[in-house]
């Protein structure tokens, strides 16, 4: 059975500010594809997103530029370009630009991100 072609455009017009602290560009999160999403992230230099954990939800960063520190679960780790995290559900997470570029990086939700499972939990 032959599945249409979907595809997905995105424009840097369609970024936005999240509550988080970092401008998001969501690729992919459609209802009709409830298993992962995708979104571009990015931090500014020497900014940082809030503390926060998702419920039901693994999240993969992959870093496409620049240079940061991730805090999860009471560790962090610096990371740069080429660099993958795996956040487990539930986990606190955040992380620092502490380079002097933007931070880029893909977020990848499995499964796919909803807002009724993040969760702020900055002090």
């Amino acid at each position: 059975m032959n599945q249409p072609l979907r595809v997905y455009p995105t424009s840097a017009s369609q970024e936005y500010f999240s509550d988080e602290g970092c401008h998001i560009l969501e690729i992919l999160n459609d209802p009709s594809t409830p298993a992962i999403s995708l979104a571009r992230a990015r931090v500014e230099v020497g900014g940082k997103t809030r503390l926060h954990a998702l419920s039901d939800t693994i999240e993969l960063y992959y870093i496409l530029q620049g240079h940061g520190l991730v805090y999860i679960g009471g560790d962090n780790r610096e990371i740069s370009t080429g660099d993958c995290v795996k956040i487990e559900k539930g986990v606190d997470q955040r992380i620092d630009n502490i380079g002097d570029e933007d931070l880029v990086f893909l977020c990848i939700c499995h499964p796919r991100f909803q807002e009724s499972n993040y969760r702020d939990t900055e002090e």
